[in-house]
């Protein structure tokens, strides 16, 4: 095709240090024993579980993990509910846990909360791996909500303490406080969003004003990924989202087009690496 492209990877993007941490341990056990077990997938991107897979990590469940004895089994960075250390306990399972420092700051800043009886709100994704960890340390009972609109629907109390899960926007935070706040709620707000995530928004206004074309490369599971890509788009319209190699599609280039390559704190770099060699083959 002789599309000529000038292509760059932006060199602040892939894994923050949490996954990188977990990887490391995944891959010095898988270097030395046959398989290792994995609660829930170790990053949210499907082309680097698959080549962990490759080398032996055996995803497993919740469900799963019930049933599995004498085993042992990492704990990813997302963190995890106090039930599954004692699940651990009861079947003699050897736990080697790559939780998150930031997620697990939080997680006994939300349990010290809750101690106190404090009425906990997180703003989160439902669902979400971290959070069910962190809605662990509340027994449960913490309100979980990803939109304000939700808090609308239910009977607050007129005093609590606002969390946030790592990834989630600083500015939707510090706005979700200020409008509660201004609906009369006494609250006490606690910014727990990982730095190394909110730093990588600016630094991404920066890299993706300077291209014609930007492809951001994520797993659709990524929350981080999700927010990333609403920055990229805001700052430069003509950005595409792929998740593999194979969506990348010609027709979105011109001849001589800059472009730039950025990616979520689950991308592994050698996936950028791979999407700009076949950019530059056209």
């Amino acid at each position: 095709m002789g599309l000529n492209l000038n292509v760059n990877i932006d060199k602040a993007s892939g894994f923050c240090f949490g996954v990188v941490y977990a990887i490391d341990m995944a891959e010095d056990i898988l270097d030395r024993e046959p398989y290792l077990y994995c609660l829930g997938d170790i990053v949210h991107n499907d082309e680097e579980v698959l080549r962990l897979k490759q080398k032996g990590l055996r995803i497993i469940d919740h469900s799963e993990l019930a049933n599995l004895k004498n085993e042992k089994v990492l704990i990813r960075a997302h963190g995890e509910a106090p039930s599954t250390y004692e699940l651990a306990l009861n079947n003699n399972l050897t736990l080697i846990d790559a939780s998150c420092p930031v997620v697990l700051k939080l997680q006994n800043r939300i349990k010290g909360s809750y101690d106190d009886q404090e009425q906990i709100l997180i703003f989160g994704k439902h669902g979400h791996a971290e959070v069910i960890g962190l809605q662990g340390q509340t027994d449960g009972q913490a309100i979980v909500f990803q939109d304000i609109a939700e808090l609308d629907e239910l009977e607050l109390p007129s005093k609590f303490t606002l969390y946030s899960q790592t990834t989630k926007s600083v500015d939707k935070f510090y706005a979700i406080k200020e409008e509660l706040i201004s609906r009369g709620y006494e609250v006490k707000a606690n910014d727990t969003i990982c730095r190394q995530v909110s730093n990588r928004y600016e630094e991404l206004e920066r890299f993706v004003e300077n291209y014609e074309k930007i492809v951001f490369v994520s797993g659709k599971k990524s929350s981080n990924g999700k927010v990333l890509y609403d920055v990229c788009k805001k700052y430069n319209p003509n950005a595409y989202f792929i998740s593999k190699v194979e969506e990348l599609n010609p027709a979105w280039f011109s001849a001589n087009d800059r472009v730039g390559i950025c990616g979520a704190t689950s991308t592994p770099m050698w996936l950028m690496e791979d999407v700009k060699a076949v950019l530059e083959a056209y």
